[in-house]
């Protein structure tokens, strides 16, 4: 098949025609666009839980990891009409002006979005109840980020303790994934769910609190000259305008990793080995560990 020819087929009775299959998006791994659409449409099933009710920012590769790539908030022009929007202020205290994001709630939109060369999804912390309106926060998160030389094995030993700084605070359904680059992020369930103000300033709160016992660990300032060979948790992602990688998203890196959750017992392994391979993984990996174990992320 030449690399532009189109195909035209049908996923849960909706028309789609794909184009370029057999173009490659990761020239590194030999990762083509054919791979990308087949792992998210295997990965459907425990990842559409994930982005149902929230408003979706794709990162875009058209010319694959290597090429021009661009965050994309607005639907696409020229979006099939099955494929449908969330509307969300364009920003905090943006006197009503509103956008409408993707949603992406069924197999066919998620197949349209990676035959676009979709490879990253970004969600925020909130679902959409109000069209127009931020929601509600149903989860806080720690985005830890390590400063060179520290590395996922430094997050690992970060995430330990920050698990049990939240026990303490009473959060009991944590969960963990890899970002799917270089660092980890932490996830608090929230039930019920809490206005954003509120939560960010408990994520700042228990950041700064990490800082102050465990310096030579943690940083909590975003001052990049402060974070050599420490890891910066940063709080700031609990912004209703703000998003993190979607759990089981692809990451447009040299390899095609993925945003994958862990159990306490690997982020401990890690921690324990020095490796920070130990929590790198790629789509077969990933499909493997959802048909061993189910969905690792069901907070």
């Amino acid at each position: 098949m030449s690399s532009d020819q189109k195909v035209v087929t049908e996923v849960e009775g909706r028309r789609l025609v794909i184009s370029n299959l057999d173009k490659i998006l990761y020239p590194e791994a030999g990762f083509t666009k054919s791979d990308v659409i087949s792992y998210y449409l295997k990965i459907a099933p425990v990842l559409l839980p994930h982005l149902s009710g929230r408003p979706v920012t794709f990162f875009r590769c058209p010319d694959g990891v290597e090429g021009t790539s661009f965050f994309e908030k607005n639907l696409p022009t020229g979006a099939p009409s099955w494929v449908t929007g969330i509307e969300v202020p364009l920003r905090s205290g943006s006197g009503g002006e509103t956008m409408i994001y993707p949603a992406v709630r069924d197999v066919a939109t998620l197949v349209w979005a990676a035959n676009l060369a979709v490879l990253e999804l970004h969600v925020p912390l909130w679902r959409s109840t109000t069209p127009g309106e931020f929601g509600l926060f149903d989860q806080m998160v720690f985005d830890l980020d390590p400063g060179p030389p520290a590395s996922a094995v430094e997050c690992a030993r970060v995430a330990l303790l920050l698990v049990d700084a939240l026990k303490d605070r009473g959060h009991t359904k944590v969960a963990v994934k890899t970002s799917g680059s270089k660092g980890l992020q932490l996830y608090v369930a929230l039930d019920p769910s809490r206005p954003g103000d509120d939560v960010r300033t408990e994520a700042r709160s228990v950041a700064r609190k990490m800082e102050r016992s465990s310096g030579d660990l943690v940083v909590s300032n975003m001052r990049r000259d402060l974070r050599a060979g420490k890891v910066l948790i940063d709080w700031s992602q609990n912004t209703p305008v703000k998003t993190t990688v979607a759990v089981y998203s692809l990451r447009a890196r040299p390899w095609p990793t993925v945003s994958t959750p862990v159990t306490m017992s690997e982020v401990e392994g890690c921690a324990e080995s020095g490796d920070p391979d130990d929590l790198r993984f790629l789509p077969a990996d990933v499909l493997a560990r959802v048909d061993q174990d189910g969905d690792l992320f069901a907070l």
